[in-house]
């Protein structure tokens, strides 16, 4: 009977013997949780990799300095990233008073006209048929190049093997100037900066005053006070520690 008993306990033993050796070789939980974070960061930074860049679209500036390079801004976002799109872009030029448009520019690095030859050159988006900036620099501005600047943009959308076209413009006034003027904006930004480290330094004094005099005032009465006591007398001294101890 014991023999037998023996059996049954050494058959019970070998599976918990396994099932010990199993879960030693398996991590512990904090490296399992580090392992599957380290793969799912893994797997964003991939997905990131893959995704568009943001297309915000700005206005362009409209003062130029004479002499100078001026940029003729023209962004126009897709409003769909993933879809397909090849787009061209041209730039119209019109003198003030107005006649008519003329084309100056026409992707890439085509210029038309005498008065902007050799003076434009492309600024717009590099390696990509899809252009969403479509801008382009004005060198040695002159005066003469005062006017009204159009930007038409054409792109065509492929979706399901459909051609879908689009057409958008940007239009603006540029006006040279001899020298920079500053806008308002900066101007006030700077007069309140100046208003606020002089506040800040004035009110720094005031408190470094007011500090320093309560400290004085806190040093007077606490040398009266020792001035009085070393005056006292010994007997005095004594009565009134008589009296603080009673």
């Amino acid at each position: 009977m014991q023999s037998v008993a023996k059996r049954r306990q050494e058959r019970l033993a070998v599976p918990r013997l396994q099932e010990g050796s199993e879960a030693s070789r398996r991590p512990p939980r904090k490296d399992r949780m580090w392992v599957l974070g380290l793969r799912l960061a893994v797997l964003l930074l991939m997905k990131g990799q893959e995704s568009w860049g943001a297309c915000v679209e700005v206005d362009s500036d409209t003062e130029a300095v004479a002499t100078e390079s001026f940029k003729l801004g023209c962004i126009c976002c897709k409003r769909r990233a993933e879809v397909l799109a090849t787009a061209s872009v041209d730039w119209y030029y019109m003198k003030v008073p107005n006649t008519s448009f003329v084309q100056i520019y026409s992707f890439r690095d085509i210029t038309m006209g005498p008065q902007f030859d050799k003076r434009l050159t492309w600024k717009g988006s590099e390696n990509s048929t899809d252009l969403q900036d479509g801008s382009i620099v004005l060198h040695n501005v002159t005066t003469n190049d005062t006017g009204h600047y159009r930007c038409e943009i054409t792109r065509n959308l492929t979706i399901h093997n459909y051609c879908i076209p689009t057409y958008s413009q940007k239009n603006f006034t540029l006006t040279v100037v001899e020298k920079p003027t500053r806008p308002d904006a900066s101007i006030i930004s700077e007069v309140m900066m100046y208003v606020s480290i002089i506040g800040l330094q004035l009110w720094l004094l005031v408190e470094m005053i007011y500090c320093y005099g309560k400290i004085s005032a806190a040093g007077v009465a606490q040398g009266e006070s020792m001035a009085e006591y070393i005056a006292t007398s010994p007997t005095e001294k004594n009565s009134e520690d008589l009296l603080v101890d009673e």
